[in-house]
């Protein structure tokens, strides 16, 4: 049965035991997690995971931007970034390069729009961009995840995604981009097939979307 819980409730970050079940069962599906107390701890952690020179991907995510993690990663000089070598690419001509760099990076870090205590991910997109290095595609993944993500399944998550943060999307498309968002594409992550390749960061705070 899904649980009936109201829009509104899907921005308050969930209570320590129930933060502490996910882990548990995230864990139990391969993914290497840690709980942090904010987002500037976590900002720090993604420091330490990344090697020095690798490649990242920053997708878009509210709450990389929001910590400084996106910052930190595209302008810092310390990676070979690769959202602003894309950015400076031409999408007509070198479109099949860009799909390419975004697929394999040797590190993905972005976030996800649900997290179930059951120990999966849910993830929506309206290009799909960080859907090839999520599933497999990078070497590792590193999702920064806060506590208001925190749902009990994977029904609830669907609804967390409609009615909670596609609105949030679609105004702030709308203000970037002058066009709407939308759930074109759906992933969901059930387990890691190579333990520890997916490193989640549950922050005990709300952040992002």
């Amino acid at each position: 049965m899904t649980s009936q819980i109201p829009a509104t409730l899907f921005a308050d970050p969930v209570p320590a035991e129930r933060l502490e079940r996910t882990a548990a069962a995230l864990t139990a599906h391969g993914f290497a997690v840690e709980i942090l107390d904010d987002a500037a701890a976590a900002r720090a952690r993604v420091r330490e995971l990344i090697p020095e020179g690798a490649s990242v991907f920053t997708s878009a995510s509210e709450t990389t931007r929001l910590s400084g993690i996106d910052e930190d990663i595209n302008t810092g000089g310390r990676y070979e970034a690769l959202k602003p070598k894309v950015l400076a690419m031409d999408r007509v001509t070198q479109g099949d390069d860009i799909r390419r760099l975004l697929a394999s990076p040797d590190v993905v870090v972005g976030s996800v729009a649900a997290v179930t205590e059951t120990g999966s991910l849910v993830v929506a997109s309206a290009s799909g961009s960080q859907l090839p290095p999520y599933s497999g595609g990078a070497g590792r993944a590193i999702w920064i995840i806060g506590a208001q993500k925190v749902v009990p399944d994977v029904e609830t998550a669907l609804r967390r995604v409609e009615e909670y943060a596609l609105p949030l999307e679609n105004t702030r498309a709308q203000g970037a981009y002058g066009k709407p968002s939308a759930v074109n594409r759906l992933l969901i992550l059930n387990a890691e097939h190579i333990p520890g390749r997916g490193t989640v960061l549950l922050v005990r705070e709300a952040i992002g979307f």
